[in-house]
């Protein structure tokens, strides 16, 4: 009973995990957060809600209360009233308020967005081309390759016949692999036309343009599988555009970028090995 609860807990760690980091049939919510940019994001999403519901009731409310009070058989003779100093004074103070309460964490988090909070320990250029993405790790020795949709009848090939974790038309055949808790520079541009790198679970998303170079940042606070996709409607495939970003342990992830220099396929089968050895290994331990 003990290694029975054992593997189901790590089993549906496994699946809160999966669900964590794809969308989901009706969601309606964001997904969860893997970084803490996101994780404002979810907050500040929360905090305008606080202010939207009780603005649209009140709103419906005196609508409403007009057309009923208002009404012409209760009303023949209409009011001929111009103005009402009360009133003026309260729609203009009322709306400044609230626009300076959305402001101000407005404001800090557009900050936090484009202030990374130390140095990048490593960046990443992402290419959006017809219809897929080129990444580069622009290290001392760099390493490029392109990630491409991955094909169903690929999936048996590149160990990934798990749905779950391996969604169709979201899982690739190469993810960028990133190393956990590392600030990541990542520069995105396109030799084409306008893409746009998207990653729901992270908070980012910037525009991919030809001839231009900008500039984004994350730092994943949790290993996983994260999907997200093209949001720039850019030609015929533009659906078959995903994008997926592995985020690892430090060692794996040296141990990978060093051994993808010379065999990216390679490097991946090993990881996705000692991923899965990784899983064992914490089943044992909770037995």
């Amino acid at each position: 009973m003990k290694r029975f609860a054992a593997g189901f807990g790590l089993s549906a760690l496994s699946t809160v995990s999966a669900y964590a980091a794809q969308p989901q049939p009706w969601q309606v919510r964001f997904q969860p957060a893997a970084t803490g940019i996101m994780e404002q994001n979810t907050w500040f999403e929360g905090y305008t809600l606080v202010f939207i519901v009780p603005i649209t009731l009140l709103v419906m409310a005196l609508l409403a209360w007009c057309i009923i009070r208002y009404r012409a058989s209760a009303n023949p003779i209409p009011s001929r009233t111009s103005h009402n100093t009360l009133i003026e004074v309260l729609w203009t103070v009322g709306p400044v308020i609230v626009l300076l309460l959305l402001a101000v964490p407005s404001f800090q988090l557009l900050t936090a967005q484009h202030t990374p909070p130390e140095e990048p320990a490593m960046t990443v250029k992402a290419t959006g081309v017809q219809w897929y993405w080129d990444y580069e790790y622009q290290d001392e020795e760099p390493l490029t390759f392109t990630s491409l949709l991955l094909q169903e009848d690929d999936r048996a090939e590149a160990g990934k016949e798990d749905v779950s974790q391996y969604p169709r038309l979201l899982a690739v055949d190469n993810e960028m692999v990133v190393p956990v808790n590392t600030t990541v520079r990542v520069l995105v541009t396109a030799s084409d036309v306008i893409h746009s790198f998207a990653m729901p679970s992270f908070g980012i998303k910037i525009d991919a343009v030809p001839g231009r170079i900008n500039e984004t940042w994350f730092k994943a606070e949790r290993e996983g599988i994260y999907y997200g996709q093209c949001s720039e409607l850019c030609g015929k495939d533009h659906a078959f555009m995903p994008i997926a970003i592995r985020v690892v342990s430090q060692e794996q992830f040296q141990t990978w970028y060093a051994a993808a220099k010379d065999d990216l396929n390679a490097a991946n089968r090993a990881l996705l090995a000692a991923i899965e050895s990784e899983g064992e290994r914490k089943v044992a331990a909770a037995e």
